[in-house]
């Protein structure tokens, strides 16, 4: 496999020599450059460059020398700060200042937070005395295990000319193919970012999808990699290599994925990372080991606070096949470990972090079902857009990204149209402290009642398929907002425009846990008046099954008719008695005009308005009677004149 050329988007490395004063940084630097020895070397060089054809990866080098008086302090640690890779130098006739890497340079790096690759390069290796020869590798062996940040160590003459190219290109070679992302020196393994990234090439390269990669895909891959084919000779070679080291790297089909990792594993071994960097950059990754972000296509989820975005029919269907793929036994139950293997092709598994961990129901096994699978990537969506793209694409999703998702009409549009097209509605559940918010939720994930309070502190997402008549299904997304987070969220002008619909959840048995719902229901209903994103509401009278406060009938009563909204909906988690709740909270989502509640200021307002209007309709049409008037007149007159 051939040598990588310019990795894309770099115009050239910044390399920093560092070290103490007097272990040849300047003779070093002139050296490599003019390749000769200077005889005599200013005390501080200015920025040195190296053209772009110095090297194979035809990048040029800036190489910045350092003083490394005290004086000169602040100025060194700026330019560390600049640095792409750092060259530390150190003297090996002078063994002191070998020991000044470990005590001072290396720290002094780390507190300064320079978290560059750093080569170690012991300078003067002509002056030191024969009789201290010791190895490299017995020398520094402690050190790279105490700062992994150095990626390797060398010796050099400037005098006799002995390894000074090699240090520069080192140093460059760490900044384009670093070894950190990669792989683990200390388990000598490759790391599970990078399996994954070449799991997910291998299986995009395995086109008959056989589970190993024939000659001809073999040569695809190199022809897509590195321009150039591979000769049948080097195809067997190829394999032969891996079959001597592992006898299950190679079928009768082809390269397997364990031969094709082992393969990059040795590249690696062999300092051969530029190989290894190739194939993930011709694959669109960065050097995070993650797509680059032109790959994805960020434009096309652009959108205003009241849009939100959802799956596409072709995406849907497409995750359909995956889950049928990985859930092998087909008993609808994708089990948490298929779950990961899913992802196994992305930088990591998207749903093992909130807000998406426990989002959706699980099955009887702890598993997802092909609903639940399907509820938790409209979540991903709804929220985080670009993520679920990019997770689409990871997972080997054959179309084009932007043809995934869909944009949906604003709120607003909605509401004048009296009618959503949405198949995903996000509902906000607000309520007082120990009013039933959490066991609604908990309910609508299938889990089991309990009287056990838990208080939630941060905003909580449940994702479920909720089944309407005729076998129509829509997503719902739950919201449950604390309590004392009611006011941050309503600070802000469109925190409204992402919700389709809000709920209030009241302990029926209690009275001042009514008041308090109806005065967060007044709150979000100004809130939603005055920024113009009114939504649709409705009161959950939870905790059915106890008796409810004395004039509970009357004040629901009251407050439903005097707002406009449907009388509070009773619930009992404990018995399990839900009245349909969550169909009708889609069912008053969906037409987003009505269930809109009105308070006390926003009738005002309308009235106001009214008589504004009715007052402009009199100024108009008593304007347009003068004019009448007048213009009769005007015909009466001339006529009069005429006939005088």
């Amino acid at each position: 496999m051939a040598k990588s050329s310019n990795p894309e988007g770099k115009p050239g490395v910044r390399i920093v020599v560092a070290g103490d004063r007097g272990t040849g940084k300047s003779s070093l630097i002139v050296t490599a450059a003019a390749e000769t020895f200077p005889t005599n070397v200013l005390r501080l060089l200015p920025p040195t460059r190296l053209p772009e054809d110095f090297y194979p990866d035809r990048v040029p080098i800036t190489i910045i020398d350092t003083s490394a008086n005290p004086e000169d302090r602040g100025k060194l640690a700026e330019e560390l700060k600049r640095a792409d890779a750092l060259v530390l130098t150190y003297a090996c006739d002078q063994p002191e200042t070998l020991n000044r890497l470990s005590t001072y340079w290396l720290p002094e790096l780390r507190q300064l937070e320079v978290k560059v690759p750093v080569i170690v390069v012991g300078c003067k290796l002509d002056l030191r005395d024969d009789q201290q020869q010791v190895s490299l590798e017995q020398v520094m062996s402690p050190i790279m295990q105490q700062f992994r940040e150095i990626e390797t160590c060398i010796e050099c003459s400037a005098y006799k000319h002995i390894q000074i190219p090699e240090v520069f290109y080192y140093a460059q070679k760490a900044v384009l193919h670093p070894t950190g992302p990669l792989f683990d020196q200390e388990s000598q393994t490759l790391k599970p970012r990078c399996v994954r990234a070449l799991k997910r090439i291998f299986i995009l390269c395995d086109h008959d999808r056989d589970g190993a990669l024939s000659d001809a895909e073999l040569n695809d891959f190199q022809v897509k990699c590195f321009n150039a084919p591979l000769q049948p000779s080097e195809v067997v070679g190829v394999k032969r290599v891996v079959q001597d080291k592992m006898v299950e790297g190679v079928n009768e089909r082809g390269l397997t994925l364990t031969g094709f990792l082992f393969l990059h594993a040795l590249f690696i071994e062999k300092g051969r990372l530029e190989t290894t960097w190739t194939v993930l950059r011709k694959f669109g990754y960065n050097n995070d080991i993650k797509l680059s972000d032109d790959l994805i296509p960020h434009s096309s989820v652009k959108r205003a606070p009241d849009q939100s975005v959802e799956l596409t029919n072709e995406a849907i269907e497409y995750l359909r096949g995956i889950y049928e793929l990985f859930d092998g036994d087909l008993d609808n139950n994708l089990r948490p470990v298929e779950v990961e293997d899913v992802f196994s092709t992305a930088p990591n598994s998207p749903w093992n972090d909130v807000p998406y961990k426990d989002a959706a129901e699980k099955t009887a096994l702890g598993g997802l079902s092909l609903d639940a699978f399907l509820s938790e990537w409209a979540l991903m969506t709804l929220l985080d857009p670009a993520r679920s793209l990019e997770n689409l694409i990871y997972i080997g999703y054959p179309g084009d990204p932007s043809s995934a998702i869909r944009v949906t009409k604003r709120r607003r549009l909605d509401r004048k149209k009296q009618q959503s097209e949405r198949n995903v509605f996000q509902c906000f559940v607000f309520g007082p402290a120990k009013s039933g918010k959490s066991v609604l939720i908990n309910s609508f994930l299938g889990r089991p009642y309990s009287d056990m309070y838990s208080p939630t502190v941060d905003d909580r997402y449940a994702v479920n398929v909720v089944e309407l008549p005729g076998g129509i299904k829509k997503t719902l997304v739950l919201r449950e907002i604390p309590e004392d987070g009611v006011a941050k969220l309503l600070s802000s002008k469109d925190s409204l425009a992402v919700c389709d619909i809000a709920v209030f959840v009241h302990d029926s048995s209690d009275e001042s846990s009514w008041k308090r719902a109806t005065e967060l229901l007044v709150d979000v209903a100004g809130h939603g008046e005055d920024t113009g994103y009114e939504v649709p509401c409705l009161i959950v009278a939870a905790k059915d099954d106890l008796d409810p406060f004395p004039t509970a009938i009357q004040d629901s009563t009251r407050v439903s008719q005097d707002m406009g909204i449907e009388a509070p909906i009773p619930i009992s988690s404990k018995f399990s008695d839900f009245n349909n709740i969550f169909r009708r909270i889609v069912n008053a989502a969906e037409p987003p005009h009505l269930s809109i509640p009105e308070t006390e200021a926003g009738r005002s307002r309308k009235q106001y308005h009214r008589l504004i209007n009715r007052s402009l309709m009199f100024v108009s049409v008593g304007a347009a009677v003068a004019i009448v008037g007048l213009a009769a007149y005007r015909v009466y007159a001339a006529r009069k004149n005429a006939s005088n």
